[in-house]
């Protein structure tokens, strides 16, 4: 194969996380965007050890398993793969992705393993408890867009009026606030000129609470604001003329602050507050399922692309809401992680505790009232030690406490321990402890030794650094938590390598239509001198 040649050819599979697998008569290609079945015709765009990449130039013939989808954004949007085929079709696809990935490395697992498949999402669509919308335009110069970005592109925005994995009160707000803005012509952040006021548009919603959390993120640049006369002034503008360059010559007389012109502060503010009340107007006019917990203001001038804080002003209401999940009630901030699928967190996190063999399994989880904690004290462990790693808002940590001496959960982000904190004393829990930084940082000051790990990271797994010190612990069992196989496997080579096995593994299905998916894998410890060992070795390697 050679760069630039044009290939037609039908896909084999998927792989993890959106790898398309051609086979030609000279190699493979992978192909990004592409559907198992598809007959398609690609451009080769890198070619390397036998191996190819290309990029999807047109479908010529669709799969047979595709049976359609409800969504007009499906295909220019680049949120979700597998929107055009059956649900039961997208869990087989990601639940053969997951076990390919752990055959590739538990082959040379001596003990045999139990597979348990996947557990799929109770609630297929309008699932999704969060979502960072971005100001743009779809087409250079075009109007005002505020959505997701164009499938394949850095820059371009699609309007997501229409999206179908949240609920229709995300949909009202989308397009309040978009109307908004286009009509007063204010200008998005332009990522290559560095210029512009509006960037994102953060919407957090509850699923059991049904409480709204908003925020509206822009640069502290001055908004350009198109003004226009008030309702009445029509035929006597030059009176409403005079009256604004009366109220501007009067601000300019101002003090300024931050070396930003009174005028200015005050323009912004109308502005922000024009912003708030039209949000508040769909609460008080009924025309919303939930109810509004807070509307807020973030400034943030980094010239990356996420949502971050350099400022936050509250507009109304507070800066948190409150979920409920497995009888516990959680209280969640601007930038605390929290599961983004709640109903699939409840399987999520149930299977995490039955994993570790505390408790029979709950046998209803879809009524948000599980009595998980009851049945965890009647379970009566509470002689162990178990530490929470990467715990986020505390949501496992606060699960499993009922049946232990103590929790310790370790979290870099200080928000998210905060969260966890008043959490737990909220749900009436003294034996959680939460202690903010980085794991590989902590876990040299902490003095408990642990009786059973629960691991949750990030989405690039284990620092390498921290692995050894997990490993020196020795604990008879780990619960490892992963939102992406492909560095779970990579951790489980260590683990491996460190006298532990997998005893059995499943898929829970946290996205669905997207091309995530979330594994929990249960480790024993095989060998405790091979252990020891063998994490002195890794010890000397990774300092």
């Amino acid at each position: 194969m050679k760069k630039g040649q044009v290939i037609e050819a039908t896909v084999e599979r998927v792989d993890f996380p959106n790898k398309g697998i051609v086979n030609t008569g000279e190699g493979t290609v992978i192909v990004k965007n592409s559907l198992p079945g598809q007959k398609i015709k690609l451009s080769v765009n890198k070619v390397r050890k036998g191996k190819a990449e290309g990029r999807l130039m047109e479908v010529m013939e669709k799969s047979p398993l595709e049976t359609g989808h409800p969504c007009s954004h499906f295909g220019v949007c680049g949120g979700c793969t597998y929107l055009s085929l059956p649900y039961t079709e997208q869990l087989k696809i990601k639940e053969s992705q997951v076990k390919r990935l752990l055959d590739g490395v538990l082959d040379r697992q001596e003990h045999s393993w139990n597979w348990e498949g996947i557990k799929g999402s109770p609630v297929e669509y309008e699932y999704r408890n969060k979502m960072e919308f971005s100001f743009g335009d779809e087409v250079k110069d075009g109007p005002l867009s505020l959505g997701m970005h164009k499938r394949g592109s850095f820059y371009d925005v699609v309007t997501v009026e229409n999206c179908k994995i949240v609920d229709s009160d995300y949909r009202l707000i989308l397009k309040t606030v978009l109307d908004y803005f286009t009509e007063r012509n204010i200008s998005y952040f332009h990522r290559l000129r560095h210029e512009g006021y509006l960037r994102h548009l953060l919407v957090r919603k509850a699923s059991r609470t049904g409480e709204i959390l908003v925020a509206l993120v822009t640069t502290s640049q001055e908004p350009r604001i198109h003004v226009e006369p008030p309702l009445g002034t029509v035929g006597n503008t030059e009176v409403y003329d005079a009256a604004a360059r009366n109220n501007e010559r009067n601000a300019v007389n101002a003090d300024e602050s931050n070396g930003v012109g009174a005028s200015e502060a005050m323009a912004e503010q109308a502005l922000l507050d024009g912003f708030r009340n039209q949000l508040l107007k769909l609460e008080t006019e009924g025309r919303l399922q939930g109810k509004f917990a807070g509307i807020l203001h973030i400034v943030n001038d980094s010239q990356a692309d996420v949502v971050q804080s350099d400022r936050t002003d509250v507009l109304y209401g507070k800066e948190y809401f409150f979920e409920e999940l497995l009888g516990l009630r959680f209280k969640i901030s601007t930038f605390s992680f929290f599961q983004t699928n709640s109903h699939s967190a409840e399987v999520l996190y149930e299977t995490a505790r039955e994993y570790a063999g505390s408790l029979s399994k709950v046998s209803d989880v879809s009524t948000g009232n599980s009595g998980l904690l009851d049945k965890g004290k009647a379970a009566g462990e509470k002689k162990r030690v178990i530490f929470d790693l990467y715990s986020g808002t505390g949501t496992i940590a606060q699960l499993m406490a009922p049946v232990a001496k103590k929790v310790i959960g370790v979290e870099i982000v200080e928000e998210a321990v905060e969260a966890a904190r008043k959490n737990a004393a909220e749900n009436g829990l003294d034996n959680c402890e939460f202690i903010a930084g980085d794991v590989l940082k902590v876990l040299d000051g902490i003095g408990e030794k642990p009786d059973l790990i629960i691991l949750d990271p990030p989405r690039d797994g284990i620092h390498p650094k921290a692995l050894p010190k997990i490993i020196g612990y020795g604990v008879e069992h780990i619960v490892y938590i992963s939102c992406k196989p492909t560095s779970l496997v990579r951790d489980l080579e260590t683990f491996l390598d460190s006298g532990y096995i997998v005893e059995k593994a499943v898929a829970v299905d946290q996205f669905p239509w997207t091309a995530n998916c979330e594994v929990v894998c249960l480790l024993s410890k095989r060998h405790k001198t091979e252990a020891k060992s063998i994490v002195s070795g890794l010890t000397a390697r990774n300092t």
